[in-house]
């Protein structure tokens, strides 16, 4: 049950909804979960839309737990089923990870834009949204398969446990307005950002779940959906500066505001709010154009929001707090009595410390010094003697070349040309996705590539239409793995494991004096020439080369199931040295 607060399945949260939805949160494992039926003729729920009678009337799909959607994807547990549709956590048997499924028949009236919303947001490939992994109509079912996030934490959870903190909301709103000002710009909406639609990762970034995806499964649509957005994202800020939801309503486990009052600021509901963010959040809700304090516009698109949270002061993360070192405490050494005066244990009269006399300052010991002098100044000579006659012994009587030497008729040494025997795996200190256009695919699963568990992979999303990542402008470079040996090391070889063969690669290395490359420019020496590989890729370098970064670089990807769809990746990387 851990997994479900974190997992990117659950399309329909359900804190501050309807009902119906409500009910339906309560999905068991089995697959038997099932949505009350609404009792009005129209039931108007958090986000706007409306459920009809025969809405409500339309089943799920009846599956169970082990069934098996493209001898691919088991399901696991059942997350959520409402409106004709489930949610599941499964198993993808081919890739060994975990995934979320979304399934509903295939004669749903939202069937449709379902396929073609997840279709569209696989398309944007920004990292900053969970990424949709497959879009299929089979067996008179349509599924979506996207990436399930174990590690990630719902902002749910994140608000249940108080207000944060200024740098963490400033964080917040920042990668929220600018992912969803990318996603407008490729016209694409999301239209339910709730608190369950967002999650933040163990290092610190938010992902958004559901794009496009959320909206068309509840059949929600709007007149202004860059607006709709805007104004979700500034609720979230608000929430998390006060841990209240900025309406009267109740809503995702937080208390809505004291009726009558209308919308405060947040600086008026709770004491130390940032007054900059606070004004932020004014900006960006539906306010009559009235902000906390100021006569500043409001922000009605994700990216007229962005721009006014780049124009505020960066915010600092906090200082750590001060730890005091503890106690010198001296060594036992120090703690002796050698060279410092004691009590007497009889009477407590100190006893003068008695100096020992210089060494070898009597007539004895400069005699012994004068002939331990002697001895080493003649084993010196003997030393030096011994070590020319052995050279001299070693030379023909012509004082040629030394004994033993021996040369080719052409100068051609045969030992020259062996190629250096394979080497041991170097340490990795760290690894990189290579995003030669600015923005990565899957940032996240990069220390899958060498956790040392070939079963763990680092997996692109699907590309559809071309192999060269969809034909894509941002991919036109490609991607892969850029490793860091920590330090320039000597490399003779690498070992590659690829998640599946017929991927396109090659292997390059920048020079000892790179720092952090991040364009193919930066990458001078050539390891291994670009070509197709299997699911093994193995090499002994005849000349090694030194260098502290090396690049995994692909630059197509073998199909994935279907003439129009690609995928690669990589499972684990050595670098012999």
């Amino acid at each position: 049950m851990a997994e479900r607060s974190t997992a990117a399945v659950d399309v329909a949260d359900n804190s501050g909804d309807d009902p119906l939805a409500a009910e339906a949160d309560k999905a068991a494992t089995d697959g038997e979960a099932h949505a009350d039926e609404a009792t009005d003729q129209g039931v108007q729920d958090a986000g706007g839309e409306r459920k009809t009678r025969e809405q409500s009337a339309i089943s799920a799909p009846e599956l169970h737990s082990g069934h098996k959607l493209a001898r691919r994807y088991r399901l696991e547990e059942c997350v959520t089923r409402l409106d004709g549709f489930s949610s599941w956590r499964a198993v993808d048997e081919k890739l060994r990870r975990a995934v979320g499924v979304h399934i509903l028949p295939a004669d749903h009236p939202r069937a449709r834009s379902v396929l073609a919303a997840a279709r569209s947001a696989a398309l944007l490939g920004d990292p900053r949204f969970v990424q949709v992994l497959d879009a299929v109509e089979e067996n008179d079912l349509v599924y979506v398969v996207h990436e399930w996030l174990p590690d990630a934490t719902e902002l749910t959870a994140l608000l249940a446990a108080g207000p944060m903190e200024a740098h963490d909301t400033y964080q917040l709103v920042s990668q929220l307005s600018q992912a969803m000002a990318a996603a407008h710009r490729e016209g694409l909406a999301h239209l339910r950002l709730t608190p369950g639609a967002v999650l933040r990762s163990s290092t610190g970034q938010y992902r958004i779940r559901g794009l496009a995806v959320n909206a068309a499964l509840r059949g929600i649509s709007a007149d202004r959906p860059q607006r709709t957005d805007t104004e979700a994202i500034g609720a979230l800020l608000y929430a998390a500066l006060t841990q209240r939801w900025p309406y009267e309503s109740d809503a995702y486990g937080l208390s809505g505001l004291p009726k009558g009052v209308g919308l405060i600021a947040p600086d008026q509901v709770r004491a130390g709010v940032h007054r900059g963010l606070s004004e932020l959040a004014m900006r960006a809700l539906v306010n009559d154009g009235a902000t906390a304090s100021r006569q500043e516009p409001p922000c009605t698109t994700p990216d007229e929001l962005a721009k006014a949270v780049a124009a505020m002061p960066r915010i600092r993360p906090p200082e750590p707090a001060f730890t005091a070192p503890p106690d010198y405490q001296r060594t036992t050494y120090q703690q002796g009595t050698y060279g410092r005066t004691s009590a007497h244990p009889g009477g407590g009269m100190s006893q003068p410390v008695v100096v020992p006399p210089a060494p070898l300052e009597s007539r004895t010991g400069k005699l012994l010094k004068w002939t331990v002098s002697a001895l080493l100044i003649a084993a010196l000579g003997l030393g030096s003697w011994q070590i020319a006659d052995k050279l001299l012994d070693n030379r023909s009587p012509s004082g040629g070349d030394p004994k033993g030497a021996t040369q080719t008729a052409g100068g051609d040494d045969k030992d020259d040309k062996r190629p250096a025997s394979p080497g041991k795996p170097l340490k990795i200190t760290g690894a990189t996705e290579f995003m030669p256009g600015g923005t990565g695919i899957q940032e996240d699963q990069v220390p899958l590539a060498v956790d040392g568990k070939p079963e763990t992979a680092w997996i692109t999303p699907e590309y559809l239409g071309y192999p060269n990542f969809g034909n894509l402008p941002q991919r036109k470079d490609g991607s892969g793995i850029v490793v860091d040996l920590g330090s320039v090391q000597t490399v003779t070889g690498f070992d590659i494991a690829m998640s599946t063969s017929g991927q396109t690669i090659e292997v390059l290395a920048a020079d000892e004096n790179a720092s952090s490359p991040t364009s193919l420019g930066d990458f001078s020496h050539r390891l291994s020439q670009s070509e197709k590989v299997g699911e093994q890729v193995k090499k002994t370098l005849e000349r090694p080369t030194r260098t502290r970064y090396v690049l995994i670089h692909l630059t197509e990807l073998p199909a994935a199931g279907s003439s129009d769809r690609y995928r690669g990746g990589i499972s684990e990387i050595n670098v012999l040295g």
